[in-house]
């Protein structure tokens, strides 16, 4: 039997319980829902989350319905090429179909995305390599994760052909451990390894750039 007391006690919740529930409630509306998940995108704050979910509120329900739609059918329409590992919707990307590209020349990248980068440049005529990821041993990232037997098998399966591969890994330790690990990998194949100059950027200004950048400039200095 619950006594006065304790019937008093279980009626409802004090002043901040209730507040605490409200802020449940308020939080499991859909729009926070969609706020807290757009947020978990890179490069996306709350703040930005917020103005994108109240741009589609804004919208037709037609903008919501074909992103919910492309959304829901990403996994199944995209897929890694099973030459490079570029994502595509074939089992062959178009790079790698494209007879006009110079397949001798391999460009080795960490993600596919750096991929649309460099094409943007329009300045890379070979075809590329997509690793999916760099050597990391203290976030428990090593070679086996990565995709390089398979681009050592690439090479070899071409007998030669391929006659330079182009590492465009950034300039980090772990962009630096992956270079060098392929390096050795690759030391018996007849194919040239050079890497991306590193050094200042256009418009830099010597009183703000590191050490590290200001030493790979002037080790990758060129005669002008």
């Amino acid at each position: 039997m619950i006594t006065d007391a304790k019937a008093s006690d279980a009626k409802a919740p004090d002043a901040k319980g209730q507040g605490q529930l409200q802020g449940q409630d308020h939080r499991s509306n859909a729009l926070d829902r969609l706020t807290t998940l757009f947020s978990k995108l890179p490069g996306i704050g709350k703040k930005s989350a917020g103005r994108i979910v109240y741009h589609i509120l804004d919208s037709s329900p037609v903008l919501a319905a074909s992103l919910a739609k492309e959304l829901a059918g990403l996994h199944q329409a995209i897929r890694r090429c099973s030459i490079c590992g570029c994502f595509t919707e074939a089992d062959t990307c178009s790079v790698c179909t494209d007879t006009n590209r110079d397949h001798s020349i391999i460009c080795v990248v960490e993600s596919a995305q750096d991929v649309r980068i460099i094409e943007d440049s329009r300045e890379f005529p070979g075809v590329y390599h997509v690793l999916g990821g760099l050597i990391a041993p203290l976030e428990g990232v090593s070679a086996g994760d990565l995709s390089i037997d398979k681009l050592i098998s690439r090479i070899g399966a071409h007998n030669g052909q391929v006659k330079e591969l182009i590492l465009a890994l950034n300039p980090t330790v772990e962009g630096d451990t992956t270079a060098l690990y392929l390096q050795k990998q690759l030391k018996d194949f007849p194919v040239e390894i050079t890497r991306l100059a590193s050094g200042m950027p256009v418009g830099g200004n010597i009183e703000y750039i590191d050490k590290l950048t200001l030493s790979r400039s002037f080790r990758g200095r060129v005669k002008v």
